[in-house]
């Protein structure tokens, strides 16, 4: 079952970053990861009060508090090296980020993943690499770059990390992806605000129309987002981490197929080639 919904979460993960890059090119980056979060926040606190979640409150909720604060770091970290070096270098590097963290995580702890796993997770974090479609020439990674981008993969890491160590329970799991999703409004919101007094605009120029009209797509965003945290966490619980944390990893190749599909983009040979490993390595840990 680890296999399967570490696999649902790449699925929605891909999905997800598919859905706020299309939105990011008619709406303000912050505004779409603020409302999205918001739309999730409703929805998870109706379920919550539904199923009698806050009876599960205790000292774990304090890493779903943590991977709130450290989320929007990490991806703010992540937007800014995007902007300052290649893209085809940074994307991969911050999707390692979500690998080598609890990889580690789950070594230290003392899982020891057999000949067969070994060799998956080295084929499948090759074809993450490859089918993030990384630069290979063109002018050398500023270090500013660099350390940005390193920030963000490992925020992205730690928070895979501390969301699997936040509940061990289904009631107990939609406690803390709403206190994690309070904590991302609370840092996004305050956030934004800076940003806007810094003069950075907070509506698209359609104003609250656009926004209105893109709520569906906010929703689905936000909601796909959470899910991905849920499966990635009971996945987590549910076999080794040192697994779960390669096959949640293949968003990359998702988000590739998806442009590929919905807007016709044309996949380079070296994000093909990544995509095809990625499956192989997916069979290999599924295998073992």
């Amino acid at each position: 079952m680890t296999a399967v919904f570490a696999l649902t979460t790449s699925f929605l993960w891909g999905l997800a970053d598919f859905g706020g890059g299309l939105l990011t090119r008619r709406i303000p980056a912050l505004t779409v990861v603020l409302v999205s979060q918001l739309l999730a926040v409703a929805a998870l606190g109706t379920i919550v009060v539904a199923t009698g979640g806050w009876t599960e409150a205790g000292p774990q909720l304090w890493y779903a508090a943590a991977a709130g604060v450290v989320g929007p770091a990490a991806m703010l970290a992540f937007y800014k090296a995007l902007a300052l070096g290649p893209m085809g270098v940074v994307s991969p590097l911050g999707a390692l980020g979500g690998v080598a963290v609890p990889l580690g995580v789950g070594l230290v702890l003392g899982e020891r993943p057999g000949i067969l796993q070994f060799a998956g997770i080295a084929v499948a974090v090759a074809g993450v690499v490859l089918a993030s479609g990384p630069s290979m020439g063109g002018a050398p990674v500023q270090r500013q770059t660099l350390l940005l981008t390193l920030v963000a993969a490992f925020g992205f890491g730690s928070v895979m990390a501390l969301i699997a160590e936040a509940s061990h329970n289904l009631t107990g799991l939609f406690l803390a992806l709403f206190v994690q999703r309070v904590c991302n409004v609370v840092v996004g919101a305050g956030t934004l605000f800076a940003s806007v007094r810094r003069g950075n605009p907070a509506l698209p120029e359609g104003g609250w129309a656009t926004i209105r009209a893109a709520l569906p797509a906010l929703a689905f965003v936000g909601l796909a987002d959470v899910a991905a945290n849920g499966t990635y966490s009971i996945a987590a619980n549910s076999g080794p981490v040192t697994v779960a944390a390669v096959l949640a990893s293949l968003y990359p190749v998702v988000t590739a197929l998806a442009a590929r599909g919905f807007l016709s983009e044309r996949l380079r040979s070296i994000q093909a080639a990544g995509a095809g490993l990625a499956l192989v390595g997916t069979v290999l840990l599924a295998a073992g």
